[in-house]
């Protein structure tokens, strides 16, 4: 039986369907298994407060009558309204209902969370002004900030509480790469593909990546999903990311600048960025990033291990709100809404038909086309532990990490996937029964079993 199952309903059973327990069939629970649904399911359409006189009236009357066969008798017997009647008269169900709803006291209301302005960070910027961080209890005051270095920096230093990172940073950062190391955990994934290559307009006959040997390529930060895509797609074809071209590190809010000024020939970019370097007229799109790795992350929703100790009601607070907020942006219906939500200058500063080509994914290509690609950007908070490990065996590839790599220890270190899937379960939303999966590059499959494997089959890559 689900946690929001009517507990007054005598043909319900309030025993598990399923290995899980969440489902009412074993059917059921195979429909679910690996997908994740950020939507309720139907018996759960209702206002927050009815769910939550669910949630307790259901473990009351598992109290009260462990065995279905006594609880069926007794509601056909006298009803649903005398049973609840009846419970109410001994049990305080509404101020049980109000201090679930409540939870536990929050040990800082007021936070601030940094970001970076590019519509990875959607789930975070417009939890604030469409009420999501409010909803849950907090009043929290969302950043904008230059770059990712600054972003590392100033949640290093607690001047930020929790902040948008690239879904690498929080690895980079608990195993010191390029500093001491911090403990950094990675509750939910931001964004899933949602980034593309951009050319300049005068490499309109350059599409063969043959052809781009001495380029100049930005990427917005070595710990990045962007650099790991770039790499990976330039091997592929051949090329070297080390000698045959070069990769510079970018602010995303510089790159169409240093495109206009002919510093750069091209970047790997979120999505934007891309767009405003078509409308300025000054770029165009070789491709989406989905089209290198269909379904990968890319930006975090990250805080240090020390945030989780001192406040941790705090932190499930401001979880609860991005989780929230992103099962918002997943539905399509709701992205022109978000696109104004997230225009503003405090936010992205960018035009409202910028954001809206990227959120609905009909938009103009820079060659005179216009595309439609409903999951050019999509959102999906699940922290796969699968993830944290296709980016160590690139970390690893690359030379940014030696020697052995315990890559499940890591993954579940900072990727915090059994959290999350109980925050998911409370909200009634539907996680994964899993935490590992396997997905396809480039048409190689990766198998989170295999890394070292998975590494022994790249014939370029950094010499040790």
């Amino acid at each position: 039986m689900s946690t929001f199952d009517d507990p007054f309903d005598a043909g319900r059973e309030l025993g598990a369907g399923c290995i899980c327990g969440r489902h009412r069939s074993v059917s059921e629970h195979e429909r679910a298994e690996g997908a994740l649904r950020c939507e309720p399911v139907p018996n759960e359409l209702q206002s927050d407060e009815k769910r939550y006189e669910g949630v307790v009236a259901s473990a009351v009357m598992r109290a009260v009558f462990p065995r279905d066969a006594a609880r069926r008798a007794f509601l056909k017997s006298v009803g649903a309204s005398t049973a609840l009647a009846a419970l109410s008269q001994f049990f305080p169900l509404k101020t049980a209902t109000e201090v679930f709803a409540e939870g536990a006291a929050l040990e800082k209301k007021d936070l601030k969370v940094g970001f970076i302005p590019i519509t990875c960070a959607t789930p975070i910027i417009m939890a604030a002004p469409l009420g999501f961080y409010a909803k849950h209890g907090l009043n929290v005051e969302v950043v904008k900030t230059a770059g990712w270095a600054v972003i590392r920096d100033k949640t290093i230093n607690k001047e930020y509480d929790a902040s948008h990172m690239l879904a690498p940073m929080p690895i980079a950062l608990t195993l010191g790469l390029g500093a001491q190391p911090i403990p950094f955990v990675v509750p939910a994934i931001e964004n899933i593909n949602g980034q593309g290559i951009v050319l300049a307009v005068k490499h309109k006959d350059k599409r063969n990546p043959a052809d781009w040997k001495g380029m100049k390529f930005a990427i917005p930060f070595d710990y990045s999903m962007h650099n790991y895509l770039l790499r990976y797609y330039l091997a592929e074809n051949g090329l070297d990311p080390d000698t045959d071209v070069q990769l510079r590190a970018v602010p995303p809010p510089e790159m169409v600048a240093n495109l206009r000024a002919d510093n750069i020939d091209g970047f790997l970019a979120p999505d934007n960025i891309c767009q405003r370097a078509i409308y300025d007229g000054v770029g165009f799109m070789h491709m989406l990033s989905k089209e290198i790795w269909d379904g990968h992350p890319c930006c975090s929703f990250a805080a240090s291990r020390e945030f989780i100790t001192t406040s941790p009601n705090s932190f499930a607070a401001l979880t609860r709100a991005i989780v929230d907020a992103t099962a918002y942006a997943a539905k399509a219906e709701n992205r022109k809404e978000i696109a104004e939500a997230i225009a503003p200058a405090n936010y992205i500063n960018a035009p409202v038909t910028v954001l809206e080509q990227v959120l609905t994914g009909t938009y103009a290509d820079g060659l005179g086309g216009v595309k439609t690609d409903t999951r050019r950007v999509d959102f999906d908070p699940f922290p796969w532990q699968s993830f944290a490990v296709w980016m160590l065996t690139q970390m690893k590839r690359w030379g940014q990490i030696k020697g052995d790599v315990d890559y499940k220890a890591i993954a579940e270190q900072v990727y915090l996937a059994t959290d999350t899937k109980k925050v998911m379960a409370e909200m009634g939303l539907t996680p994964p029964t899993m935490s590992y999966k396997s997905f396809s590059v480039m048409g190689t499959t990766f198998d989170p079993d295999k890394p070292e494997d998975y590494l022994a089959t790249f014939k370029i890559r950094k010499s040790s």
